[in-house]
C-alpha cells in the first residue's frame, strides 16, 4: 500500500510540530524544511486545522501548533482522513465488472491485509513517531522539548 503525498506531508507536519509544541511554525517554514511547495503545505495545514489536530492563528504573530498533545493524535485516524480510499485493486469498487468476483479469494485477502495495515497504525500515536526526539529535532534544526 502506498500513501498519497498529502498523507506524507500531513504526517511530516504533525511530527515537526510535535517536536517542539511550545512554538508556532509557519507554512513557509514547513514547506522549506521538507522541500514541499507552499501551496501543497497550505492545503495540508488547512485540513489539519479543520480536523482539529492543529490550532492556527492568523496575523503577524500567527502560525500553527498542535491543538492537543501528541499522545492524543492517533496515526490511523489521521491516515483514514487523508487517504481517498483503501481499494488495493480496481475491482473493489467495480466488483460487478470482474467475472470472478463472486468467488474471489484475493479480494478478501487484500481487504484483510488492509485491515491489518490500519490496525498497526491505529495502535500508534504521534508521540510514538517522535520517540527519537533529539535525532529528529537535530535533522530539522529544532530545539527538542521534553513535553509531547
Amino acid at each position: 500500500m502506498k500513501l498519497t503525498s498529502f498523507s506524507d506531508y500531513t504526517l511530516r507536519t504533525l511530527i515537526y510540530l510535535a517536536l517542539d509544541p511550545t512554538r508556532q511554525a509557519t507554512v513557509a517554514e514547513l514547506a522549506e524544511k521538507f522541500g514541499v511547495p507552499a501551496n501543497h503545505m497550505t492545503k495540508v495545514v488547512h485540513r489539519l486545522g479543520q480536523e482539529g489536530d492543529i490550532a492556527t492563528q492568523r496575523g503577524q504573530r500567527g502560525g500553527i501548533r498542535l491543538a492537543r498533545p501528541a499522545a492524543q493524535i492517533n496515526v490511523g485516524a489521521v491516515i483514514r482522513r487523508t487517504e481517498p480510499d483503501f481499494e488495493m485493486v480496481p475491482c473493489f469498487a467495480e466488483a460487478d465488472t470482474c467475472v470472478i468476483s463472486p468467488h474471489c479469494v484475493l479480494q478478501h485477502k487484500l481487504e484483510e491485509a488492509t485491515a491489518a495495515y490500519l490496525a498497526v497504525l491505529d495502535g500508534c500515536t504521534l508521540a510514538d513517531l517522535i520517540v527519537p526526539r533529539s535525532a529528529l529535532a537535530s535533522l530539522l534544526a529544532l530545539r527538542p522539548t521534553v513535553t509531547a
